[in-house]
């Protein structure tokens, strides 16, 4: 429901004299209590002052000008990043679509002015104000204005991915208190913390044009944005590029300066990872972003990299590790019991895959936050984690409240009869059984028989390595790779059997943990809750989560949303790197630091060519 204003907000109900002036003064008060802010923190103050003027891991002067040229694999078929329906291209929702602030990526969760000049929250967060910077314009020149705002909301809510209904379904209360201002008011019975962050995230849309258009359906129709870049032309599922938008109205505000350099952003689209490789070798992008450890060590030998064209960068980050991992699809019968998946778990030898086939270049992943603050694997939990999970012990194993769930290792050396020996122990108390060299429940008969999806060929060989070893308990196990477009498709209505996932994860985890692995999305499609979870424990925590006040208690609520998450055995994990490796061509310059959250390709630039 959308409120004009605060007086029309009040005068719906009939009240009179002394209590119409009450109620009033009750609303104009809430209001009054916050003062408006340049930026806003998901815990604590924004680091950076009101008089900053740009971010620290930028180059303020960075020159304009010259064209990226960028590498990408699978295919595309629509320009609605905003809903379920098809494939869109990337960079479509960072590079056109503006929100009302801007994130900082050498904070946790820090955000700054961009549409909106300022912001304004109570205590409780119960509600958030924006001021619209009178200056705003979309790429076609029409003014951005606060039923801009209100539409975007309302049609993302209404029409959007199924993330964007979950959160901004959370607004009550719209109302418009000045002509350049808009507030949202929040559910106080569901009490949600991240909610004036998520609002300031929220992409800003054209009202005058998509209103004009069917936001449900998938568009070529090259859009009207609010983002420094426009798109330029296409060749559908081929190619993309992306022209600066010279009259960009924010390219000087203090949370862009230095950033969107690059004149035109050109994206091929090919087959694969190495054909978009060997496209980068002759040139034909000037940048790739590697994820294959063996072509990291021994691929860069060629004529390009040899005459320094190319370089070769391991940046550095402090992003915590996230989840990479084999993935259980729990909706299947064979997979509905934690005994089974974490028997099975025993089949993977990272060891000997990290030694044979990754140069020893990862390391596990032992839980889903790794690599901060938000984790405790292989410590005790602390009692303030475990004070949260005790009213779900009895839904969970003992181990939580210990070193929590450990995962089989080896010696490297590909004999794991001893892994093997205890996969059986636990089947055989699940109730499974070897028949005649396959592996079935004994109550119903049925075969643990089932698919590994891929999408990337580099996946096959760790795929087919687990497959071999979890034939030696009598599982039966096929690997497939698809096409971007068919993987996309059966992952947004979970028909698989398993995949290889990569979940990533942020030094502030919020509301796209229950777009993950909330019980609510487990049946819906479109979400990422590929394994299915459904668990009190887990929703629990995440609303912990949700709700912390400060940085201690929020480390609590993550710590023990992983041992939840981690007791369940969804997943097998597998690996990341503390280091990001990027090829690069030598026209490219980057600024000297790099942010926590990794390098920040907007920050690059091209020096001018004499």
């Amino acid at each position: 429901m959308t409120k004009l204003n605060l007086l029309t907000r009040y005068m719906k109900f009939k009240f009179c004299g002394f209590g119409l002036v009450f109620i009033l003064w009750l609303g104009v008060t809430a209001l009054a209590r916050a003062e408006a802010q340049h930026g806003i923190a998901m815990h604590g103050d924004p680091a950076l002052p009101r008089d900053f003027t740009a971010f620290g891991y930028v180059n303020p002067d960075a020159p304009k000008g010259g064209e990226l040229k960028l590498a990408e694999y699978g295919s595309f078929d629509s320009l609605n990043p905003f809903i379920v329906r098809g494939q869109t291209p990337r960079g479509l929702r960072d590079w056109v679509f503006d929100s009302l602030m801007r994130r900082n990526n050498d904070e946790p969760f820090s955000l700054y002015g961009l549409i909106a000049r300022s912001v304004e929250i109570p205590p409780d967060r119960s509600w958030v104000r924006f001021t619209i910077d009178p200056r705003a314009r979309f790429s076609d020149g029409h003014p951005i204005t606060v039923e801009d705002v209100i539409f975007s909301l309302e049609t993302l809510r209404d029409k959007g991915r199924p993330n964007h209904r979950s959160y901004y379904s959370k607004v009550m209360e719209i109302e418009q208190p000045a002509p350049d201002q808009v507030v949202f008011h929040f559910d106080t019975e569901l009490p949600d913390r991240e909610m004036p962050l998520i609002l300031a995230l929220m992409p800003i849309l054209p009202k005058h044009w998509y209103e004009l258009r069917d936001f449900s359906e998938t568009s070529l129709d090259l859009p009207v944005g609010s983002g420094p870049y426009q798109v330029a032309k296409i060749t559908p599922g081929r190619q993309i590029v992306y022209q600066r938008n010279a009259d960009y109205w924010a390219r000087d505000l203090p949370a862009n300066r230095g950033q969107y350099n690059f004149d035109t952003i050109r994206i091929d689209y090919y087959r694969d990872t190495s054909a978009g490789f060997e496209a980068f070798k002759t040139g034909l992008a000037s940048l790739h972003e590697e994820r294959d450890p063996a072509r990291w060590a021994t691929g860069y030998d060629f004529p390009a990299a040899r005459k320094g064209k190319i370089e070769k960068h391991a940046l550095p980050h402090g992003r915590p590790s996230g989840l990479r991992g084999l993935v259980f699809n729990t909706r299947r019968q064979i997979f509905t019991d934690p005994r089974v998946r974490k028997a099975l778990s025993h089949a993977l030898d990272f060891e000997w895959l990290n030694a044979n086939y990754y140069h020893n270049a990862y390391q596990r992943i032992g839980g889903y936050f790794e690599n901060s603050d938000l984790s405790a694997v292989g410590r005790p939990l602390p009692e303030a984690a475990a004070d949260l999970l005790r009213p779900y012990a009895g839904s969970l194993p003992e181990t939580v409240f210990t070193q929590g769930t450990s995962l089989p290792a080896t010696d490297g050396s590909g004999r794991i009869r001893a892994n093997l020996r205890n996969a059986k122990q636990i089947l055989n108390g699940a109730g499974w059984a070897v028949e005649n060299g396959q592996l079935r429940n004994r109550a119903n008969g049925a075969a643990m028989t089932f698919e590994i999806l891929l999408v990337r060929p580099e996946d096959e060989k760790l795929a087919l390595s687990f497959a071999r070893n979890a034939k030696l308990l009598g599982a039966k196990i096929s690997v497939r790779t698809v096409d971007s477009t068919q993987y996309e498709e059966r992952l947004r209505n979970f028909d698989f059997d398993m995949i290889i996932y990569d979940w990533y994860a942020s030094l502030s985890p919020g509301n796209e943990q229950l777009y993950y692995w909330g019980s609510a999305a487990a049946d819906q499609p479109g979400t990422r809750n590929y394994p299915g979870i459904k668990s009190a424990a887990v929703d629990a925590m995440i609303g912990h989560l949700l709700n912390a006040r400060d940085r201690d208690n929020f480390a609590a609520a993550a710590q023990a949303l992983e041992r939840a998450l981690s007791a369940g055995h969804y997943v097998i994990p597998l690996n990341y790197l503390p280091v990001d490796w990027v090829g690069v061509s030598s026209e490219l310059e980057r600024p000297e630091k790099t942010p926590v959250y990794g390098y920040d390709m907007n920050s690059w630039w091209q020096e001018p060519k004499n």
